[in-house]
């Protein structure tokens, strides 16, 4: 299989030719390890990649023989490194399988590497000290996102129709956003973390994926959602396969539109427009759509402040185990600044200061779901900046503590994290492109608890209306390759 002609063909679209006998799981494998060859090199997106091992028997799983990369970070391959982007965990070789990892062997998928994250995952630009900033493939002056940067620029360089991501503060739709792919963010509980943790940054994170195509996202949703023994809880199963909702109509849908990010963070004109193309778009699908404003339910300064906390705290609980695992200081010597920082400001919190963060994240889940009442839908922009360039995010990183980093991170992604706060799914589509640049403009759609059905119905529509697969990026493998 040619790479000119394995780049057509999403994850779906190969699980059919593998399961069909058109081409073998190691012709597509040799595929996608010519175009990670070819683009690697320039976006720095895979950290590592291995010998593929269980290739499954054609036919014999739903997405037998597709090539996959997973996050260093949130999943662990027996055998594998799991260095978290950081020193600290360097070299790391996870024991077993968790049970995320399980699913995906299960599905059929072929995993040959792990993908570039920040440090811990404590950043929304994928720039780690350990392996290097990773590019946009769009503009390799510009970031790619994060923390599933890594995850975001291989996908949408061609190098897989479909890899691992997480997100806990908006770390797959960013990236999704910056790169021009679809990412839904499920709900809070939907794909278990088991069994080395029951939750990871107390509920902020959940485990899922970034694709070009909608219908590969809730391919993969359906092998991987559903409880594990022992976990603390799970959303309920939907009615139907995900599968079959990026088909089903969606009906005439409620949307409120926030054009005015929380916090007071002002919307770039590139993306004022994108938004108001988005929103003429869903009205001629015969959507009703009006602006709404949200209330969080808390200040911007306590919600701010509720996750500083949590997410400090969390994260300083992490680096004393891997510390201890290792028998490495927790010093400049294995940690970025910046997590350094986090690390102290999250020793200084107190026991019934972390607990008070948790009745913030209840009032903003009890405030967002009264605005699910009213409406299906809350569409908002991804983010409201253009992709930003390489080093931008950590500017003047060295002069912040733990709150004033978490503050900078709500400020750069001002609409994102409420959603992890609330667990509740959203989804960024890459409907449009700045007229001037080129460069993709995601566009957010949050909907209830457990509705993620709901929004992979809207998703099939909009990619039915306004396509973006034959958008591709200046660094995309078949243009790098000569076969």
């Amino acid at each position: 299989m040619r790479v000119t002609e394995y780049v057509r063909f999403d994850a779906v679209g190969l699980a059919e030719l593998v399961a069909k006998g058109e081409v073998t799981p190691a012709e597509v494998q040799a595929a996608a390890r010519e175009a990670a060859r070819a683009v690697n090199p320039q976006i720095n997106a895979i950290v590592e990649t291995w010998p593929a091992d269980d290739e499954p028997e054609p036919g014999s799983a739903p997405l037998a023989g597709v090539p996959f990369l997973i996050k260093d970070l949130g999943v662990s391959m027996a055998g594998r490194r799991l260095e978290l982007g950081s020193r600290l965990a360097a070299g790391n070789v996870a024991a077993a399988d968790s049970a995320l990892m399980r699913r995906f062997r299960r599905a059929g998928l072929v995993t040959f590497g792990r993908t570039s994250t920040p440090e811990l995952a404590y950043s929304i630009a994928t720039e780690p000290a350990l392996y290097g900033a990773t590019r946009n493939p769009w503009d390799l002056e510009r970031s790619a996102g994060g923390s599933s940067g890594g995850a975001g620029a291989a996908v949408a360089a061609g190098v897989v129709p479909i890899a691992h991501a997480t997100d806990a503060a908006g770390s797959l739709r960013i990236p999704a956003a910056y790169n021009g792919l679809f990412g839904l963010k499920p709900s809070r509980g939907r794909v278990s973390m088991g069994p080395d943790a029951d939750e990871i940054f107390s509920g902020l994170a959940v485990q899922a994926s970034v694709s070009r195509t909608v219908r590969d996202s809730a391919a993969l949703l359906d092998e991987i959602s559903g409880p594990e023994a022992g976990d603390p809880y799970f959303a309920p199963q939907p009615p139907r396969p995900y599968a079959e909702e990026v088909t089903r109509h969606p009906g005439s849908l409620r949307i409120g539109v926030l054009t005015r990010a929380w916090g007071g963070r002002r919307t770039t004109a590139p993306v004022a427009d994108a938004l108001s193309r988005t929103v003429r778009l869903l009205e001629s699908l015969g959507h009703r759509v009006e602006e709404v404003k949200v209330d969080l339910g808390v200040d911007w300064e306590e919600f701010v402040l509720a996750n500083a906390r949590l997410m400090t705290v969390n994260l300083t609980a992490t680096i004393d185990g891997l510390a201890a695992a290792f028998g490495r200081p927790i010093d400049s010597s294995t940690l970025e600044p910046v997590t350094l920082a986090s690390y102290h400001y999250g020793q200084r919190v107190s026991g019934a200061e972390f607990v008070s963060a948790f009745a913030i994240r209840n009032r903003v889940a009890r405030s967002l779901a009264r605005y699910f009442d009213a409406y299906d839908i809350l569409l908002t922009p991804t983010l409201p900046e253009l992709p930003i360039s390489l080093g931008t995010y950590g500017e003047g990183a060295e002069a912040l503590d733990g709150l004033g980093w978490i503050d900078r991170l709500n400020d750069r992604s001002p609409f994102t994290m409420a959603f992890n706060v609330a667990g509740t799914p959203a989804m960024s589509v890459p409907l449009t492109a700045d007229t001037e640049t080129g460069l993709p403009i995601g566009m957010q759609f949050a909907a209830g608890y457990g509705l993620e059905g709901l929004l992979f119905r809207l998703a099939g529509q909009l990619e039915e209306a306004s396509p973006w697969s034959d958008r591709t990026p200046t660094v995309w493998a078949r243009n790098r390759t000569n076969h």
